[in-house]
């Protein structure tokens, strides 16, 4: 496939609406549910974007993601995108405690304020709630910004 690019997405809703984007595929990873990906080699050679909910088991996810996959960049999982949304946050049922390793010091402080409950108590932002067009442009800009490099 002429692919050069890859999305994944805990959400099924977020799969079946994902923004069309030149020489992408979206993959529907279902939480944890990726493992099987980490053995296709071909995902070496693509840039990878992860998409979950903002909150520590999003983290978590991403965290063990790069385990099998270190080249995966965030993808929504920001201060700006929490910060546009307060509107539809939402409550974690059970949040995550542990250190994790493989985040970048941007998202660990992200996740150690959700972890720790600095922003609000038990904070989540899931990834469906997350405003298409606030997809689309945020989509368009990372897309811009490879093709001018």
């Amino acid at each position: 496939l002429p692919v050069r690019r890859v999305f994944i997405t805990e959400n099924e809703t977020n799969f079946l609406a994902f923004p069309r984007a030149k020489e992408a595929i979206v993959i529907f990873g279902a939480g944890y549910g990726w493992d099987a990906l980490a053995r296709s080699r071909w995902l070496n050679d693509c840039m990878m974007y992860y998409w979950g909910d903002i909150d520590t088991h999003g983290f978590a996810i991403l965290d063990k993601l790069r385990s099998h996959l270190a080249h995966v960049d965030p993808f929504l999982r920001d201060r700006a995108t929490l910060a546009a949304h307060t509107a539809v946050w939402r409550i974690e049922d059970k949040p995550l405690l542990m250190d994790l390793q493989k985040l970048t010091p941007d998202e660990r402080a992200l996740y150690d304020d959700l972890r720790d409950n600095r922003i609000r108590q038990r904070l989540r932002l899931e990834q469906e709630h997350v405003g298409f067009g606030w997809v689309n442009h945020r989509l368009q800009g990372l897309l811009a910004d490879y093709d001018n490099r």
